[in-house]
């Protein structure tokens, strides 16, 4: 069988346009940090990276696999975690970031470590040092569906702090996080679908 994120997990990536409230449990991750414009080269560089070690992950676990009731699984989606290093207006070159690519609950540290291993030989890059294997538990948390450009976001947003005044809920943190469904490479702004979410109490 075929584990699919997109059939399996409806609960995280199923979301539409309007404000829900979900808990999102512990969940494994890729990960790299990094801070400036996400236009900067140094940011797709490391997104390359990620991509590189998460299909080396899966390709790995695949040819592995003969026994498992799962012998194969969908790569997620990239995400990045969102923080301005100056609580005022926007300005993307004083952004801080942790992008990550989640791994399933079966994937462990030394099925990643020796991934990582092996994409060192062969697509050799000095970024696969500065990624790090995790877990990070999002909790309770208000999420939406937002379809159009990045930086028509504020309007999602606005949308979610309004589900939350509404249902008494308070964010908890000054980051969020962004979930990307399709790759912005080769989407039309118009059509970026990227889920938004922050944590509630």
């Amino acid at each position: 069988m075929k584990y699919e994120w997109k059939k399996q997990e409806k609960e995280w990536y199923g979301v539409k346009g309007k404000p829900v409230m979900v808990d999102v449990p512990l969940q494994k991750f890729i990960m790299i940090s990094g801070k400036g414009n996400p236009n900067d080269t140094d940011f797709s560089d490391k997104v390359g990276a990620l991509y590189a070690l998460a299909y080396a992950i899966k390709m790995d676990y695949k040819s592995a696999s003969t026994s498992n009731e799962i012998s194969d699984f969908t790569v997620y989606p990239l995400e990045g975690i969102w923080k301005q290093i100056e609580d005022s207006e926007l300005i993307k070159d004083k952004l801080e970031y942790t992008i990550m690519i989640r791994q399933p609950d079966f994937i462990n540290k030394k099925m990643v470590d020796n991934a990582l291993e092996r994409v060192k030989i062969k697509k050799p890059n000095p970024l696969y040092e500065e990624i790090n294997f995790d877990t990070i538990i999002d909790g309770k948390s208000v999420q939406i569906l937002h379809v159009g450009a990045f930086d028509d976001e504020p309007a999602s947003f606005e949308k979610m702090d309004e589900f939350s005044k509404m249902h008494k809920l308070e964010r908890t943190e000054n980051y969020h996080r962004e979930i990307y469904l399709n790759n912005a490479n080769r989407t039309e702004k118009s059509k970026l679908k990227t889920i938004l979410r922050y944590k509630i109490k």
